[in-house]
C-alpha cells in the first residue's frame, strides 16, 4: 500500500493539475483525472510509471450527474507488481481522446464503451459498434435503457430473412410472481382440480396417496 501511496504522489508531482483526486480503497489506488489530460497520464504511466499492460477500459453511468459517464482505465505493472485504476468524467455528447497509440489493446475496449454507453473516443481509427447488431438503437448499459430493449427480431418466412419490429409483450409476461417457493403458490397446479372432484375427497384430503 505504501508503494501505491508513493505512486499517487509521483503522478501528481509529474503531471501538475492533471490529477483531481487520489483515493485508496480496499488496498487499491484510484486516480481521478481531467478528461483533457488523460493521454498525458496514460503516457506517463506507460513509460516512467512502468504500467505496460492495459487490462481493460469500461464505462459507468451516473444519470443524475452533470457529467454523466465515467471512463475507467485498469492498468497493470508487472515490474512493480501493482495495479492502478484511472477515471475520467465525460458528459453526454462529449468525447475523450483515444489512447490506441499508447496502448494498442485499447482498440476493442474503446469500441465496447462506445457500443454499450455511447461514449466516443477522438482519434479512434474504427469508431463503430462491436457487440450489438447493425442498426441497433440505444446503448444497453445506460441505466435508462429499458430491460426489454426497443426492438425485437424474428425470422420472416415470406421475406426469408430476419426482420426487426417494435417490442411487443403480452401483459401477462410483465407480471412477476416474487413469492418464495416456501410460501406456497396461490395458483392451482395442473391436475389438482381432479383431486378436488374425487368421490372420496374430504376437507383437507387431496385424494393423493402419500
Amino acid at each position: 500500500m505504501s508503494d501505491l501511496n508513493a505512486l499517487a504522489e509521483q503522478i501528481s508531482g509529474a503531471l501538475a493539475g492533471a490529477v483531481t483526486e487520489s483515493r485508496m480503497t480496499v488496498g487499491e489506488l484510484t486516480i481521478t483525472a481531467e478528461a483533457s489530460r488523460i493521454l498525458d497520464i496514460l503516457t506517463w504511466l506507460q513509460g516512467p510509471g512502468e504500467f505496460k499492460i492495459l487490462v481493460d477500459i469500461c464505462g459507468n453511468d451516473w444519470p443524475q450527474r452533470a457529467r454523466r459517464f465515467d471512463v475507467v482505465y485498469h492498468l497493470l505493472s508487472l515490474t512493480r507488481n501493482l495495479r492502478i485504476r484511472v477515471k475520467v468524467q465525460v458528459g453526454e455528447g462529449e468525447s475523450v481522446a483515444s489512447c490506441i497509440k499508447t496502448y494498442p489493446a485499447a482498440n476493442w475496449f474503446e469500441r465496447e464503451a462506445y457500443d454499450m454507453y455511447g461514449i466516443a473516443f477522438d482519434g479512434h481509427p474504427d469508431m463503430r459498434r462491436i457487440l450489438t447488431d447493425y442498426g441497433f438503437s440505444g446503448y444497453p448499459l445506460r441505466k435508462d435503457f429499458p430491460l426489454t430493449g426497443y426492438v425485437e427480431l424474428r425470422y420472416d418466412d415470406e421475406l426469408k430473412r430476419v426482420v426487426y419490429q417494435p417490442v411487443q409483450l403480452v401483459q401477462e409476461f410483465r407480471d412477476f410472481d416474487f413469492m418464495s417457493p416456501w410460501e406456497g403458490a396461490p395458483h392451482i397446479l395442473p391436475g389438482d382440480e381432479k383431486a378436488a372432484l374425487a368421490p372420496n375427497a374430504t376437507s383437507g384430503d387431496t385424494g393423493k396417496k402419500p
